[in-house]
């Protein structure tokens, strides 16, 4: 456990990826109410949930890599 001082420099060098699951799991379920409320337009069911759950996850984890990869560069270029 960092000492007492270090403390606020330890919480400054995780804070960038302290979001990044939350993101993904709002990007998940946002794309998988779009696709049950497209089912229920269309009339599809449950095509076009699956299909929102995939491109949720295809483009959560996306942007999820995204930005771990900068903030990773982020923390090489303070070292």
């Amino acid at each position: 456990m960092p000492a007492r001082e270090d403390r606020p420099n330890a919480w400054r060098s995780v804070a960038p990826y302290l979001g990044l699951g939350t993101q993904l799991a709002v990007t998940v379920v946002l794309f998988v109410l779009l696709g049950v409320w497209l089912d229920g337009e269309w009339d599809t069911n449950p095509w076009m949930t699956i299909a929102g759950a995939l491109v949720g996850a295809g483009a959560g984890m996306y942007n999820f890599i995204r930005a771990a990869l900068a903030a990773g560069k982020d923390d090489r270029k303070d070292a």
